[in-house]
């Protein structure tokens, strides 16, 4: 069975086949463990596109990695790889379209894995955020052709024009996988000719063994841990409205967000770097508004190792994100044991059982029902020990490796069947 992969990402084990500089720096992502997996099969065999900046290509573990630019001529690439099938991971970007005709004019099938939903993402991208910050004028749109920023109506048009695109690509599709009720309803909107094939991830390897998270005595000073705060979709800003209540109670509390923190370079240059950056400039002026700025701490990027003991480290987990389809920060804190706090939205609802395995609040920016989840956790008499461990039990069934890699197998199996003349 011959099978090739698209992915939009460099993944670390195509680096180190291809002998790129700096391979170890590549962090990966949920699909590094699904390669992993696949290796008990010796009836596959894989070859992995990764498009990136440089052209290269190796084989390691019996994989053979290429990586090519979005602009490559897929046609060739078609030719001199002859798949049975071809596997598109992702819905939105260019080089996933220019696959997709390529291999249809070859009358090659193709199976799309949904990563995320861009049409509900750009739905519900700035829902929140004040007018003010939504809309940049003139001047800072030309600023921004030299000094790139972050204005949210940018942001906004381009996370459209994905959703466009993923629409146009998959209203054709035949053959569709995704995880969870929320993704099974998009493709029924979105693909309606297409079979849908449901198949779980398999996460990052270092979430499945080592030291499991446990309670611990926190006093007045529990970590509250966010892993993405950066845009508005992840909706930092409804955390820092439900701050005052916690810290009402625990007056110590803090919040760590996995990424950068708002740039700096000093008074002068602050004005223009604040206009250029809406959505930072409105979660900083919030959390001076409600006197929590001194409870935020950002922990810089993290690679795999680092947002494990991050979560280790952390009390809670949130995810109030305003729309996600099955977030892979939630997977990893529940394989983890850690109680998780989340939004019920998108397709977290099939991850996590609301009562049993950590706390789901209603409206994503209903920052008193979010608060009071946090503070439920923080309160039990367990510390949120058991719905951690509960959470764990769930997750490692859903992330199984060798469940997960098996049921690809059998989906390859059964469209390559169903292809048969």
């Amino acid at each position: 069975m011959q099978i090739l992969w698209l992915v939009k990402t460099l993944l670390p084990q195509a680096a180190a086949a291809c002998g790129l500089a700096g391979a170890n720096d590549v962090s990966g992502s949920w699909l590094t463990g699904q390669l992993a997996a696949l290796r008990a099969h010796a009836e596959l065999h894989l070859t992995v596109l990764c498009v990136g900046k440089t052209a290269a290509d190796g084989t390691a573990d019996g994989v053979h990695y290429r990586i090519v630019p979005g602009t490559a001529d897929f046609a060739v690439v078609l030719q001199a790889d002859k798949p049975d099938l071809v596997h598109i991971w992702g819905t939105e970007y260019d080089a996933a379209a220019a696959m997709a005709d390529a291999a249809k004019a070859q009358n090659l099938p193709v199976l799309f894995g949904i990563q995320g939903v861009m049409r509900d993402c750009a739905a519900h991208l700035c829902d929140g955020v004040p007018d003010a910050y939504r809309r940049s004028g003139a001047v800072w749109h030309f600023v921004d052709r030299y000094i790139p920023g972050e204005l949210l109506d940018n942001m906004q048009a381009n996370f459209d024009a994905l959703a466009a695109k993923e629409a146009a690509l998959l209203a054709d599709a035949r053959y569709v996988t995704g995880r969870t009720a929320f993704d099974r309803a998009a493709c029924a909107a979105l693909a309606p000719r297409a079979r849908y094939y449901p198949c779980n991830e398999t996460l990052r390897p270092p979430f499945y063994a080592g030291t499991l998270w446990h309670a611990r005595e926190f006093a007045a000073a529990p970590v509250l841990f966010l892993p993405q705060g950066n845009y508005p979709l992840k909706n930092l800003h409804t955390v820092i409205k439900a701050l005052p209540a916690v810290l009402a109670v625990y007056g110590d509390a803090r919040l760590v967000i996995a990424g950068w923190p708002p740039l700096d370079k000093g008074p002068l240059l602050r004005p223009v770097i604040d206009r250029m950056f809406p959505y930072k400039l409105y979660c900083k002026r919030l959390a001076a508004e409600l006197g929590v700025a001194g409870h935020i701490r950002y922990t810089g990027p993290l690679d795999a190792a680092a947002m494990r003991q991050a979560y280790l480290e952390a009390d809670v987990f949130l995810l109030p994100s305003s729309c996600e389809n099955s977030p892979n920060s939630l997977g990893e804190a529940m394989l983890l044991g850690l109680p998780c706090v989340a939004a019920d939205v998108g397709g977290i609802p099939s991850m996590l059982d609301n009562g049993k395995e950590g706390i789901l609040y209603g409206e994503a920016l209903d920052d008193k029902a979010l608060a009071d989840a946090i503070l439920r956790v923080l309160q039990s008499p367990d510390g949120g020990t058991a719905l951690g461990q509960t959470a764990r039990t769930r997750a490692l069934q859903t992330h199984d490796a060798a469940r997960n890699a098996d049921t690809l197998v059998r989906i390859y199996d059964n469209i390559l069947q169903e292809e048969q003349p």
